[in-house]
């Protein structure tokens, strides 16, 4: 392997595009902590998602968090990471300079190496995995790589129309056959799997296998299309480099605010309502197929809200608090999930099923807390995260930068793409 480098002072001042692209990593930042909100409770209870509630905790505030994290949280922040995936692809296109022939292998390996370390991650930690599913779709970004900004949109909106409507047509289906989830089949479903979460090792990944096929299943019908959307509409960003400039793009960033947080809102309390008041019903089908539309606005309310943020009076308070996790989001990604792995599976504490929402929810914002301080602290030593720095050494077939000189800063790595 030859050696990467190329660091420049950091004590001169920061040109405007490091101070954009800091920018884009607080956002990528922020994103991470909605994603580890929404996971931890998938990976603290086996009962999470199936239509079922845990039979171990009830009252007012268990509802509360519980209705917070699916009205706020709960398929709007995987849409966020999957928007700056499409946006960070027309970065690296940018940054190599060279010809499609050359830069297709480099991006193939990148993808191959996300899919390896997805299906790892999907046995041994959390079968949620969101790696195979950006890996797989990654290859149609690279296939659409050309394609106008004009027709990216149209084609993200077309997706996102086709999936509501699919989900309309489900959840009619259901209404005039009267289904609903067999409660006493999905809790015994749901015993077992926490049983088998708090065994050895081989017992935990058995539990993983088993839940693959619905985890598929969700995330071929639900999660791709909107991914796969969210993946052109940032290409189609980043080739009108529509962050290139904020205060250009103030007057849209509001916009995105006043829709996002009303009608993306009224969206995610419909959708919370149905999921606690009626899961699996047909009502909460033709919720998710709202879902799919309102999400969007609301992520791009979240996007909008942190992006002036990070370019106002408190930018370096901001940029500080998100933007090294956010520059770190494999190896924050990867060990959150070991964290949780530790904290909830009998690979560790095997707490699955005995910490209730608010506790989780406390336990994620902690967590991320401390990847935050963490990874601003790595930051300063090297230029890329473990993950990030292992991932570049096999797409690029060399031996990238491990430590960081004193008073440098890493500007090549700026304008990666995280994953």
């Amino acid at each position: 392997m030859t050696r990467a480098t190329g660091t420049t002072s950091a004590t001169a001042a920061p040109d405007s595009a490091v101070e954009r692209l800091a920018a884009v990593d607080a956002l990528r930042g922020f994103a991470l902590f909605g994603i580890l909100m929404v996971n931890t409770t998938y990976l603290a209870s086996a009962y999470h998602g199936t239509g079922v509630e845990d039979p171990g905790f009830d009252g007012p505030l268990v509802g509360a968090v519980r209705s917070v994290v699916a009205t706020f949280f709960e398929a709007k922040f995987f849409l966020l990471f999957s928007f700056l995936f499409g946006y960070s692809f027309t970065l690296q296109l940018a940054s190599t300079k060279r010809t499609q022939a050359r830069f297709a292998p480099r991006f193939l390996r990148r993808l191959a190496g996300l899919f390896v370390l997805g299906v790892a991650h999907a046995v041994v930690l959390f079968p949620g995995d969101i790696l195979t599913t950006y890996a797989i779709l990654g290859l149609i970004l690279l296939a659409l790589h050309r394609i106008r900004p004009r027709t990216a949109v149209r084609t993200a909106m077309v997706l996102f129309t086709v999936t509501a409507a699919a989900y309309l047509l489900l959840a009619l289906a259901l209404w005039s056959a009267g289904g609903s989830v067999n409660e006493v089949s999905a809790a015994a479903d749901a015993a077992r799997a926490t049983d088998a979460l708090r065994g050895d090792a081989a017992s935990v990944i058995a539990a993983h296998l088993a839940q693959l096929p619905d985890v598929v299943f969700i995330l071929v019908f639900f999660q791709a299309p909107a991914a796969l959307a969210a993946f052109l509409l940032g290409l189609a960003a980043g080739k009108h480099q529509a962050l290139a400039d904020i205060t250009r793009d103030g007057r849209l960033l509001r916009r995105l605010q006043i829709w996002g947080f009303s009608v993306g809102l009224c969206g995610g309390v419909v959708y919370a309502h149905a999921s606690l008041a009626h899961p699996a019903t047909a009502y909460q089908v033709l919720a998710l197929g709202i879902d799919v539309i309102t999400a969007p606005l609301l992520a791009a309310a979240y996007a909008a809200t942190i992006l002036r943020l990070a370019n106002g009076r408190r930018a370096r308070t901001v940029i500080a608090a998100l933007a090294p996790a956010g520059r770190m989001t494999l190896t924050n990604y990867l060990t959150q999930s070991l964290v949780c792995a530790l904290l909830f599976t009998g690979y560790g504490a095997g707490l699955v099923g005995r910490i209730p929402p608010a506790g989780i929810a406390v336990i994620a914002l902690v967590l991320f807390a401390v990847q935050a301080v963490a990874s601003r602290w790595w930051l300063s030593r090297h230029p890329y995260g473990p993950a990030e720095w292992g991932l570049r050494a096999w797409t690029t077939l060399s031996w990238p930068t491990w430590k960081a000189r004193a008073g440098t800063v890493n500007r090549s790595a700026l304008s990666r793409n995280r994953w």
